[in-house]
């Protein structure tokens, strides 16, 4: 009796553990602990001491091998990482996979990207009406589209072009890109001011 229950907090941290790699394999943005807390249902104190126990795990701290992701704290919330030691070999891969034409669904979301930087992939999602998760991920493994910084208070990724467009659109600046607002009909009205006045900074 005396052993089970000495071994009851271990199960329940490996439990919460558990529910919580499984959520941190699917979310796009850092969650925050609370967040966390209500996904696996389980208390603030309970899901900080799990997210030790993965950091510890994955760092190598726990007894086993360095694992080639990482559990980092980004903007006040956490979320799974590839080691940067590893990021070349990743984007390689992931790029090579990659159809050498982009789908109308990357080209229309690239095109909001570039007219709204920097821009959350909530943003972009609520403009195309659409899921973006998938697309977002190519236009990153492309090159095209970057990280350029987490919000402090949502720890939402702020989304913007990169250079590598403006070489494949043939053109030195974001300025140069045609207004959007003339070429669409209504668009004031659908998209109140996202498009309009061309790039954002």
């Amino acid at each position: 009796m005396t052993d089970d229950t000495a071994d009851a907090p271990q199960v329940a941290t490996d439990d919460v553990a558990r529910r919580l790699e499984a959520i941190l394999l699917i979310v796009e943005e850092p969650q925050s602990l609370v967040s966390l807390a209500a996904a696996v249902g389980a208390p603030v104190p309970a899901v900080r001491q799990a997210i030790e126990t993965l950091v510890d795990d994955y760092d190598g701290r726990a007894g086993g091998p360095v694992r080639g992701f990482e559990l980092r704290e980004v903007g006040g919330g956490w979320r799974l990482y590839v080691r940067e030691e590893l990021d070349d070999l990743v984007s390689e891969f992931v790029g090579g996979q990659a159809p050498s034409r982009l789908s109308q669904a990357a080209l229309e979301t690239l095109a909001v990207i570039a007219y709204k930087q920097p821009v959350t992939r909530g943003q972009v999602a609520s403009i195309r009406a659409v899921n973006v998760d998938s697309v977002v991920r190519t236009l990153l493994a492309r090159g095209l589209i970057t990280e350029l910084f987490t919000d402090a208070e949502t720890g939402a990724i702020n989304y913007g072009t990169t250079d590598a467009l403006l070489v494949h659109l043939g053109i030195n600046s974001l300025d140069e890109l045609p207004h959007i607002s003339p070429l669409l009909d209504g668009a004031d009205e659908v998209a109140g001011d996202v498009f309009d006045g061309g790039p954002r900074r």
